[in-house]
């Protein structure tokens, strides 16, 4: 594949994936999420606090404070949810394949030297 199809493709894979998140998240399912369920179903639901930690959110509770409109309070928390985490995962990524990179240079300069060796056994002695 060229750089300017790889560019293209994943051009439009963001979009589409931005497009699910901020379109597909309106349709979710209106049920609580699945620690929510078993908290109720086992009783200690109402033990949990009203002031959860992650009041300060601009996103808590999968919207966006200050959005009146639920649906775009949705969209705009699924669609900066989707930019957070392809910004993570995209600078670990870049950490990783520099580091991985000096020791594969490692690697590849002692295979190099292994390589120079006579493959002969009996050559060796001497």
């Amino acid at each position: 594949m060229t750089r300017l199809g790889q560019r293209r493709f994943l051009a439009v894979g963001l979009l589409v994936v931005l497009l699910i998140a901020g379109v597909g998240s309106y349709y979710a399912s209106s049920h609580p999420d699945g620690l929510e369920y078993v908290a109720g179903k086992t009783g200690f639901a109402d033990t949990a606090s009203d002031d959860p930690v992650d009041t300060d959110s601009p996103f808590a509770d999968y919207s966006t404070r200050g959005v009146d409109d639920e649906r775009l309070s949705g969209g705009i928390a699924g669609v900066v949810g989707v930019l957070i985490t392809l910004g993570l995962g995209s600078g670990l990524f870049l950490l990783l394949r520099r580091r991985g990179g000096s020791a594969g240079a490692r690697d590849d300069e002692g295979a190099a030297a292994s390589s120079s060796a006579p493959a002969d056994p009996s050559a060796r002695r001497g």
